[in-house]
């Protein structure tokens, strides 16, 4: 085997699954499986005993699920995983954790967990495994850093707003900034995250629940509100718009930008025409170089940047192309960001 075949490791408990994703993935000349596991800690066992340089891992499974598989997998032989989910909510709840806890990307099986129309989204996981092969393990292993949570001592004044991309990554550095953004901060923020529709919604529930900010999905035609986080929802880019003296939300199926949807150019456009100077926005990890453009409109009307370090990166994408631009006032590693947020504002 050279050494730049992507030796893949294989773990879910449906026959039919090992067999088709196996399928897929030894079609490529530059993948091997080098291992199948179907229960959970099978598949922690060989990913430490082979050192597969990929995973794929089934959400649910019996003796250990997914998300308890990511976190023991993590621990003891960090590796690059792509969770493979089903569309129901309990699978996109699972799926979220584990993104937090260290998978890099996951895969959506198409309706039917068990079907022939897996095929269909092959291209896609391939792609998701030769990203997945680039990333640094290092990047993966979460670093417990006390966090200062910062306090907000004058009233802020004036329209402003808080504008966040992320993509591959992006839940776990989300985990990081939103929970350590204080009540009282009197601004909306508004979150821009690569997923399709139902991981959003799910990705707002759980964020909700462990931040001071309520945190929720965005609906179409709603009044932005203070201290509330606003997540664009999956397959629709998320523009703004002013009726009287408010700002309103709006839904958007047009074309995918930078093959993306929603895209965090789309709503960094649409708040700079509304909010020019008073945006604060921070630009995280993620592959591609989705709101560089959107940055460097908000850097023309004044606003503030804030980009995400390589060092808290999974991947040093997007918050590199804004680096590379001169678009960034502030790099900063994920735990520094919610207090830069607040002192900017």
């Amino acid at each position: 085997m050279t050494d730049n075949v992507i030796k893949v490791l294989i773990v879910d408990d449906s026959g039919f699954m090992r067999m088709v994703l196996k399928d897929i993935i030894e079609k490529q000349p530059d993948m091997k499986v080098i291992g199948i596991a179907k229960t959970g800690l099978e598949g922690v066992e060989k990913a430490i005993e082979l050192k597969p340089d990929v995973i794929t891992m089934d959400v649910e499974m019996p003796e250990l699920n997914g998300l308890e598989a990511v976190k023991l997998i993590m621990k003891k032989a960090p590796t690059p995983i792509i969770m493979v989910s089903s569309l129901t909510s309990k699978d996109s709840e699972i799926t979220i954790e584990a993104l937090e806890n260290g998978a890099v990307d996951f895969i959506q099986k198409p309706a039917g967990s068990v079907s022939f129309t897996f095929r269909n989204v092959a291209d896609e996981l391939l792609e998701k495994i030769r990203n997945a092969s680039k990333i640094d393990p290092k990047n993966l292993i979460r670093r417990t850093v006390p966090i200062k949570k910062p306090k907000v001592n004058l009233s802020i004044r004036g329209q402003k707003i808080v504008l966040i991309a992320s993509s591959t990554g992006g839940p776990r550095s989300l985990d990081t900034v939103i929970p350590n953004l204080p009540k009282g901060i009197n601004v909306p923020v508004v979150v821009v995250q690569h997923m399709p529709p139902g991981f959003t919604k799910s990705l707002a529930n759980r964020l909700d629940k462990i931040s001071e900010l309520a945190v929720k999905e965005a609906e179409d035609n709603e009044e932005l509100k203070p201290d509330t986080v606003y997540i664009a929802p999956g397959s629709y880019h998320l523009g703004l718009k002013v009726q009287g003296s408010k700002v309103y939300t709006y839904l958007d199926s047009s074309d995918k930008i930078n093959n993306v949807r929603p895209a965090a150019d789309f709503t960094f456009d649409k708040a700079a025409d509304i909010y020019k100077s008073n945006i604060v926005a921070a630009v995280l990890t993620g592959m591609g170089k989705d709101g560089a453009k959107g940055a460097f409109k908000i850097k023309h009307y004044g606003g503030k940047i804030i980009a995400e370090s390589k060092e808290t990166c999974v991947v040093y994408g997007m918050p590199k192309a804004v680096v590379e631009e001169g678009y960034a006032d502030f790099v900063l590693p994920n735990y520094e960001i919610a207090e830069k947020i607040v002192e900017l504002l």
